[in-house]
């Protein structure tokens, strides 16, 4: 597709994903938007409905434990300063942990952003848009918790490699809804 002079946003590319483009490169340099923020939500979700549709036994414990869902890594950094570029989009969730066990924290599948403003990265064969890895752990905190708080404390502390590869990026809340677009890491 080729774009008329003038139109889209400020690099050229659609403003919209009726409008979008295929390109493919390593990064994506387009500014992340609400709705962008809204898309990885639904995806995330469509995911966790999935999951638990397949495995009852952890829908069960933890299906009504969600304190956030939080874009982390590279697509946080580029949502905070919009110059790092967005590879793929890391989508975490983090339940309150249940007090008879914890969530499986080697799960990690991907979903395919779609058609969009951002493009794919050429080494995601099989994809149409961006990559959208999503990972999950538990938190040891209430579930009445201030997520802030939770996912703060959680990543100051550093006690697992998760939690210190974390902490060397940003993140970037999804949900809960009302809080969608808050900065929370670093503080």
């Amino acid at each position: 597709m080729h774009l008329t002079p003038g139109r889209g946003n400020r690099l050229g590319c659609p403003s919209d994903a009726s409008e979008a483009i295929m390109e493919e490169s390593e990064r994506s340099f387009i500014k992340i938007e609400p709705s962008d923020l809204e898309r990885l939500a639904l995806l995330s979700r469509e995911d966790r409905e999935e999951f638990f549709s397949r495995h009852p036994k952890w829908q069960r414990r933890y299906s009504g434990r969600i304190l956030c869902i939080a874009l982390c890594q590279g697509g946080a950094v580029h949502y905070v300063n919009g110059e790092n570029g967005v590879k793929d989009f890391d989508i975490w969730t983090f339940y309150a942990e249940h007090p008879d066990a914890t969530f499986p924290w080697r799960l990690r599948r991907t979903k395919d952003y779609g058609l969009s403003k951002f493009g794919k990265h050429p080494d995601d064969v099989g994809y149409i848009g961006r990559r959208v890895d999503l990972l999950a752990r538990s938190l040891r905190c209430a579930l009445t918790a201030d997520p802030v708080q939770c996912i703060r404390s959680y990543l100051a502390a550093g006690r697992t490699k998760t939690a210190r590869e974390l902490s060397l990026k940003a993140v970037v809340l999804i949900e809960p809804q009302e809080l969608m677009g808050q900065i929370i890491w670093p503080q």
